[in-house]
C-alpha cells in the first residue's frame, strides 16, 4: 500500500467516524473512497427470467388499455378486446380512466362501466359513492409524494392515491389475465408475464417509483422479483413504434402521398437512416413530453441526445378552460356548488363537452352545439331564481349563445379560444426545443398520443416548424405508446444511451483547499482542516448515460456495529454543482445500505456501491469488499 493511499485511508475513516457540520441536514461526512464510472458492457446485463408474454399497460390520464405480445411472435401486438359502452365519435380501444368505489370503499368498477354505473344512480344516492377521474396527473403536480398521498373524488372525499392507483392496476391484471386464459386455452399463470407500466418522460424518480409501489400493492408483481415490471417512458415507447412503422400506416402533414419517393411497403425507417435525428412529441391528456432520437448502426439502437422535456400542457388544460368559461357564464360558486350537489351530471356534462372538443377544427365555419344536462338548467334555475339563457345573456360572452333546443351554442373561435393557451405552451416548448444545439438537424416530428389528433394542434406544429422537418402522424395515433411499451418490454436493450433529466449527488468532507473552498465551509478536527458540505456528483444534468453504465462509490460504517448506513441522495436541474448548500439543490432520496449480518474481523468494513443511472429507474447494488457479501442497497425517492 503506497502512503497515497494510507493517506485516502485515514482521511475517509477520520470523515466516517467524524460527522460533519452538515450533519445539520442529516447527512454523515461521507468522503468517496473511489469515485468512478465504468461502462458494462451491455452485454452482460443479466436478462432475468424468459416470460411467455409482455402486457403492457397504458395508464393515461384521460384513457389507459393494455396490448401484448407473445415472446415467440414478438411481431404480433395485439390490443385489448373492445370493450363495451363507448362515445359517439371517440375510437374505444382504450377506456377512460375512471374509477368507482362503493360507498364503503370496496373498488367497484373501471372504465365505462364505473362511468355508466356512476349516471345512472339516484343523485341522492350518487354523492355517497366515490367517483375518480383525471387524477393520475396528482403524481406529476404533488410536490412532496407520499405513500400517503390523497386524492379527491367527485363528491368532495378523501382517497388515500395508492388504494386508487393499486385497484387500477389490479383491474387490467384482471383483464389481461383472463383475456389471455381465454386465448391459450388454460389458467394463464401471472409469473409468465413481464408487465410494463408506461409514464410520462418527465415524471420525477418519486412518481415512478409511486407507480411501481401501487403495483406490488395490487399484486401485479412481488416486491421479491421486482424485475417482472419494467416502467417504460411514454415518448420513449412511442420512439420505438414509429421507427418500425411501414409508410402506409402514417399521415405525413407535409407531403402529398405521390411526391414522398417511397413505395408504400417500406418501412419508414427506409426514409429513416442510421444517424436520423427525429422528436417524439408525446400529447396526452396531461403531460406533453418531448424526447430527441437518433438512430445508430448497426442494430438501429436509439441514442437520447437532449434530455426529455415537456409540461402538463395536455388536453385537460381545454376542459379547465371551458370550466373557467362556465364559471365566467354562470359564476364560480354555482359551479363549485353543482359539482358537489350533483356530481354525476358535471360528468356527463364534461363528456359532452369532450366530443365536442375534438370537432374543432381550423377552417370550422359552423358552430358547435354542448348538450347541457337537465339538471344543470334546473338546479341553476334554483341556486339563482333565474333562467340559464338569462344567465347567457347577461353574462357578456357574446361567442356563446343559448339555442332553442336547450345547448350551449358555441362559435368556432369560442372553442378554438379554448385551446389557445394549452397549444400555445406545447408550440413555445417546441420552439425552446429546437433552439438547443443539440436539437439540430431533425429529419422528422412524430406527432403521437391522443391530443396529437386536434387538428388545431397538428396546424400549430406545422405553422411552428415551417417544413424544417417532415411532421408525422401515425395512424393508430392513440395506440403508439402502447403498442411500444410492449416492444420495449420485448427488449428493454433497444435504448442504448440515455440522458439524466438532473444532477444526482451526495453530500461530503473533502480536504480543505485554501483559496478553493470558502472559508465558512472549513471544519477542523483533529488538526485535520475539511470542507464540508461538498457536492459529491454522481451524474449530471444532461449527461449522456449507457445502458448499464455504473457509478460506484465505497462507503464505511462510522461505528463498527452499525447496522445500516443511511446516506441522503440530493439532486439539481443545474449541470454544475459545488455544494449541498446551493439554491436550487433539494434532498430527493435517500441511499440505504444494510450492512447488518456483514460484520467481519476486517479493521475496516469497506461498502462498494454501485448504482446505474441508465436505465428508467435509478437502481442501487452494494457488495461488502471484504467478505465479498452482497449487501441490501436501495434507493427510496418518496417522502415519508
Amino acid at each position: 500500500m503506497t502512503e497515497k493511499d494510507t493517506a485516502t485511508d485515514n482521511l475517509i475513516t477520520d470523515a466516517m467516524a467524524n460527522p460533519s457540520p452538515a450533519k445539520s441536514l442529516g447527512d454523515p461526512g461521507i468522503t468517496p473512497l473511489s469515485p468512478s464510472h465504468t461502462q458494462n458492457d451491455s452485454d452482460q446485463v443479466p436478462s432475468g427470467p424468459s416470460y411467455v408474454v409482455v402486457v403492457a399497460i397504458d395508464f393515461g390520464t384521460t384513457s389507459s388499455g393494455y396490448a401484448y405480445a407473445f415472446t415467440k411472435e414478438p411481431e404480433c401486438i395485439h390490443t385489448m378486446r373492445r370493450w363495451e359502452g363507448g362515445d359517439p365519435g371517440v375510437s374505444n380501444q382504450k377506456t377512460p380512466t375512471t374509477i368507482l368505489l362503493t360507498p364503503d370503499r370496496k373498488f367497484h368498477s373501471f372504465g365505462y362501466a364505473a362511468r355508466d354505473f356512476y349516471h345512472d344512480l339516484d343523485p341522492s344516492e350518487s354523492k355517497q359513492w366515490l367517483y375518480l377521474e383525471k387524477f393520475k396527473m396528482k403524481l406529476h403536480t404533488t410536490a412532496n409524494l407520499s405513500i400517503n398521498t390523497d386524492l379527491h373524488a367527485a363528491n368532495g372525499k378523501r382517497v388515500k392515491a395508492l388504494d386508487i392507483f393499486a385497484y387500477a392496476l389490479a383491474f387490467f391484471k384482471e383483464q389481461a389475465l383472463k383475456e389471455l386464459s381465454d386465448q391459450t386455452g388454460g389458467e394463464f399463470d401471472n409469473g409468465d408475464v413481464r408487465w410494463v407500466i408506461t409514464v410520462p418522460a418527465i415524471w420525477k424518480m418519486p412518481a415512478k417509483q409511486f407507480m411501481r409501489e401501487a403495483a406490488y400493492k395490487s399484486g401485479l408483481v412481488s416486491r421479491e422479483i421486482p424485475e417482472q415490471l419494467i416502467i417504460a417512458l411514454e415518448p420513449e415507447a412511442a420512439s420505438i413504434y414509429c421507427r418500425k412503422l411501414r409508410l402506409h400506416q402514417l399521415v405525413d402533414l407535409g407531403t402529398p402521398p405521390t411526391q414522398n419517393g417511397f413505395s408504400p411497403t417500406e418501412n419508414l425507417g427506409s426514409g429513416m437512416t442510421p444517424g436520423d435525428r427525429y422528436v417524439v412529441v408525446d400529447c396526452g391528456g396531461g403531460t406533453v413530453d418531448l424526447t430527441v432520437h437518433q438512430i445508430r448502426l448497426p442494430e438501429g439502437h436509439l441514442k437520447e441526445l437532449y434530455k426529455a422535456s415537456g409540461g402538463p400542457y395536455g388536453s385537460i388544460g381545454i376542459d379547465y378552460e371551458f370550466e373557467k368559461l362556465l364559471c365566467k357564464i354562470f359564476g364560480q360558486d354555482f359551479i363549485d356548488q353543482f359539482k358537489i350537489k350533483r356530481p354525476a351530471a358535471w360528468v356527463d356534462l364534461m363528456i359532452a363537452f369532450e366530443s365536442r372538443k375534438r370537432a374543432a377544427a381550423p377552417e370550422r365555419t359552423n358552430p358547435l352545439n354542448i348538450n347541457l344536462p337537465f339538471s344543470f338548467i334546473d338546479y341553476y334555475k334554483k341556486f339563482r331564481g333565474h333562467s340559464v339563457e338569462h344567465a347567457l345573456r347577461k353574462s357578456n360572452v357574446d361567442f356563446v349563445k343559448w339555442s332553442s333546443q336547450g345547448m350551449l351554442r358555441m362559435s368556432p373561435d369560442a372553442m378554438n379560444s379554448l385551446f389557445k393557451p394549452t397549444i400555445d405552451h406545447i408550440i413555445q416548448h417546441l420552439t425552446e426545443l429546437f433552439e438547443k444545439p443539440e436539437v439540430c438537424d431533425i429529419k422528422f416530428l412524430f406527432l403521437v398520443g391522443g391530443f396529437a389528433e386536434s387538428p388545431l394542434l397538428q396546424h400549430a406544429v406545422q405553422n411552428m416548424l415551417q417544413g424544417r422537418s417532415r411532421i408525422i402522424i401515425p395512424h393508430d395515433v392513440g395506440l403508439t405508446i402502447l403498442k411500444g411499451a410492449v416492444l420495449f418490454g420485448l427488449d428493454p436493450s433497444v435504448i442504448k444511451v440515455r440522458r439524466s433529466p438532473l444532477t444526482y449527488g451526495v453530500g461530503v468532507l473533502n480536504r480543505f483547499v485554501e483559496g478553493k473552498h470558502p472559508a465558512d465551509k472549513l471544519l477542523v478536527k483533529d488538526g485535520t482542516r475539511w470542507c464540508t458540505d461538498v457536492f459529491d456528483v454522481f451524474i449530471a444534468a444532461d449527461q449522456s448515460v449507457a445502458l448499464g453504465e455504473l457509478v460506484k462509490r465505497s462507503y464505511t460504517p462510522a461505528k463498527p456495529a452499525q447496522q445500516v448506513i443511511v446516506i441522503h441522495v440530493y439532486c439539481s436541474e443545474k449541470e454544475s454543482v459545488s455544494f449541498i448548500s446551493e439554491a436550487g439543490v433539494r434532498k430527493c432520496g435517500t441511499l440505504r445500505l444494510d450492512v447488518s449480518g456483514t460484520e467481519s474481523t476486517a479493521p475496516r468494513r469497506e461498502i462498494q456501491t454501485l448504482m446505474q443511472f441508465g436505465d428508467t429507474e435509478i437502481r442501487a447494488m452494494a457488495v461488502d469488499v471484504s467478505t465479498g457479501r452482497t449487501v441490501k442497497a436501495s434507493i427510496d425517492f418518496l417522502s415519508h
